[in-house]
């Protein structure tokens, strides 16, 4: 156990070094827990600056992005508006050359059609000339031929009607 002169030994020892550091180092030490605290404070206000400026360019970056989405969705509304304009574009001209070709085939058919039967008359006239030589057995003259022919074809006109 301790004596009690041991104790106040110690208290009074306590006291000098209280005195002493009191005397000597007590502002020093303040200064530094003060230069500490008003650090700490800045570094505070910078965090707290620099959190502000961080959810400003969120909000900024944010309202950009919605922007630029809106922009995108507007773009790919025009371009699906420009591909359905040309997709009838092309339908419609695809429609009128293939109508185009139907009806140049139809001229073809009606002028190959005409010349087959103009064929087919010429035969049936030169048929017709000689079978009605073989009958007559003698040549008829060109007005006759010509009228002979003029009423067989106009029979069978009629007949093929």
């Amino acid at each position: 156990m301790l004596s009690s002169n041991e104790i106040v030994a110690q208290v009074v020892s306590f006291l000098l070094l209280l005195f002493l550091l009191r005397t000597f180092f007590w502002k020093k030490i303040l200064k530094v827990l003060d230069a500490r605290r008003e650090r700490i404070a800045a570094d505070f206000a910078k965090i707290q600056d620099m959190q502000a400026q961080a959810s400003q360019l969120k909000t900024d970056l944010e309202a950009k992005l919605s922007s630029i989405e809106e922009t995108a969705r507007q773009e790919i509304h025009e371009a699906r508006e420009e591909a359905k304009k040309i997709s009838e574009e092309a339908k419609k001209k695809a429609n009128e050359e293939a109508q185009e070709i139907i009806e140049t085939a139809r001229t073809n058919i009606k002028f190959e059609m005409d010349k087959a039967k103009q064929e087919l008359k010429d035969q049936i006239i030169d048929l017709t000339i000689k079978a009605t030589e073989d009958i007559i057995q003698e040549k008829l003259t060109a007005d006759n031929d010509k009228k002979l022919i003029e009423d067989f074809l106009r029979r069978v006109e009629k007949g093929n009607e």
